[in-house]
């Protein structure tokens, strides 16, 4: 591995120097051409990798994409610790994609030996980036820092409506017991575990049944951020009293060939730590989720729309 990989992919280092200096780059998001922006200026007073020079390049990620896919890189300017590099790095994505993601911008020393050295990096949060601000600014390099994507709350949001129609309602004793219909609508803004993209499709369980004829599940739709799933699911022979005591578990994975990885899910319960009386550890809807469940509840018969974050714990 050269050191330019092993910035995002390993712990080792091929030789090191002290950080120092700083970097000025601008960034704007381009909605007509769908695009964002990183316009890189300059860097001043960057550490020497030899011997009073050093021959500076910048590299940039969205993370938590650490693929080839997301790397972007400047060229190298021989010879500079202030060197000028005015070079705009572009990234194709949706506005909303931006939400969670984390620009990783580095500075390396390139060595013609592949021996590349880490002079310091930038990590900046897009999700609460004033994109208003399109001036260029000046930014500390900081010394590496480990990067764990389990760190994000959510991977992005489920869209799905919930419908409770109570035994007998609608007329002729149909339905004989109560049914829960469940729309899963689609995902939005979609943060990949690795790659660009996500195989994804959603799970679904009404516990406390963990069977497996309470599993449920959508179909794989492939390499997309906004998954459009449009499948609806019935499970029936429900009252409104087991409705209080259950919890509807929506997980979306990503699809691949012999195994599959969880991105996130939501739980939508009354979230009361308990079910039938037993402290059960399923029972932790936040207040947005416990919010869906208690609609639900109180408006039998009529769809209820949630838009709801996939978290990750």
């Amino acid at each position: 591995l050269s050191g330019s990989l092993m910035s995002l992919y390993s712990e080792g280092e091929l030789g090191s120097v002290a950080v120092r200096g700083c970097v000025q780059f601008s960034l704007r998001y381009d909605p007509a051409k769908k695009e964002l922006q990183v316009h890189v200026l300059r860097c001043r007073e960057l550490a020497e990798a030899k011997k009073q020079r050093s021959d500076p390049y910048i590299k940039t990620y969205l993370l938590p994409d650490k693929s080839n896919r997301s790397k972007r890189k400047t060229t190298v300017r021989k010879k500079s610790l202030d060197p000028i590099f005015n070079e705009t790095l572009k990234y194709k994505l949706e506005k909303r994609d931006l939400q969670g993601r984390t620009l990783n911008l580095s500075v390396w020393h390139h060595d013609s030996l592949g021996r590349n050295l880490f002079l310091g990096e930038v990590e900046i949060a897009l999700g609460t980036w004033d994109w208003a601000n399109t001036r260029p600014e000046w930014f500390s390099l900081q010394p590496r820092m480990p990067i764990s994507s389990d760190s994000l709350a959510s991977r992005g949001n489920l869209n799905l409506a919930l419908k409770f129609i109570p035994a007998g309602s609608e007329g002729g004793e149909l339905p004989p017991t109560g049914e829960l219909h469940i729309w899963v609508k689609d995902a939005q803004s979609l943060i990949p575990l690795q790659s660009g993209t996500v195989d994804a499709f959603v799970q679904c369980y009404v516990l406390p049944d963990d069977s497996k004829a309470s599993r449920q599940k959508t179909r794989v739709v492939k390499r997309s951020l906004n998954p459009l799933f449009n499948h609806t699911m019935v499970y029936d022979g429900f009252q409104a009293k087991d409705l209080a005591e259950a919890c509807a578990e929506f997980t979306l994975w990503h699809h691949e060939a012999f195994s599959k990885r969880q991105l996130g899910g939501i739980r939508l319960s009354l979230g009361t730590g308990s079910s039938y009386g037993l402290p059960v550890g399923w029972m932790d809807s936040t207040a947005e989720e416990r919010e869906v469940w208690g609609r639900l509840l109180q408006q039998p018969g009529q769809w209820v729309e949630a838009l709801l974050p996939l978290r990750t714990n």
